[in-house]
């Protein structure tokens, strides 16, 4: 279904720019006239990706997080830099955060990080038959692997134990895959 817009954008400008997102301003104009003012956070895209060991287990990280002053559980992510193939992020992603390499990776599907404020796309993937190895952190990275069943994980997902929203997400828009290939003695 295709609607109008409803705002038309008169200008743009930058209040911000960094390596990972930029803070844009954007003065808008309704269909009635009146005017507006949004700020836009502009991010890459991301990459989630819900990594299975051999053994059936999900990996997940448990992540400080800065801004939120917690510890957050979630699934490997990160940024997709220009040029890359989301699914190259993603096994790059995997092998940093986790030291995981995977037999497979099937895309399960995609959604808006935090549409009200962001622009970033988040693409989700299931990575299949994950051996672990040593991960490559970044400096400001500090996390701890958790592996859990699968089923314990999508019930984390689904009752809200799992903190990080666009984690949570990606596990429960992976359950299909995760049901039809692991769990229900597929593939």
């Amino acid at each position: 279904m295709s609607r109008e817009r409803p705002y038309r954008t008169v200008s743009s400008r930058y209040l911000w720019r960094s390596a990972w997102y930029n803070l844009r301003q954007d003065q808008l104009e309704a269909a009635n006239g009146s005017a507006a003012v949004y700020t836009v956070v502009e991010k890459p895209g991301g990459v989630w990706i819900v990594p299975v060991t051999a053994g059936g287990e999900i990996v997940l990280i448990e992540q400080y997080r800065y801004p939120v002053d917690d510890w957050c559980l979630e699934v490997p992510a990160g940024n997709i830099e220009p040029g890359i193939a989301p699914e190259v992020m993603a096994a790059r992603e995997l092998a940093e955060e986790i030291g995981g390499q995977a037999r497979e990776l099937i895309f399960v599907g995609r959604f808006y990080s935090l549409n009200g404020i962001c622009d970033q796309v988040a693409h989700v993937y299931v990575a299949l038959g994950v051996a672990l190895d040593q991960p490559r952190h970044e400096a400001t990275e500090h996390i701890s692997l958790r592996l859990l069943p699968i089923a314990e994980a999508l019930r984390m997902a689904a009752a809200g134990e799992i903190n990080d929203g666009p984690s949570a997400l990606a596990l429960l828009l992976s359950e299909r895959v995760l049901r039809a290939r692991i769990l229900e003695g597929g593939a």
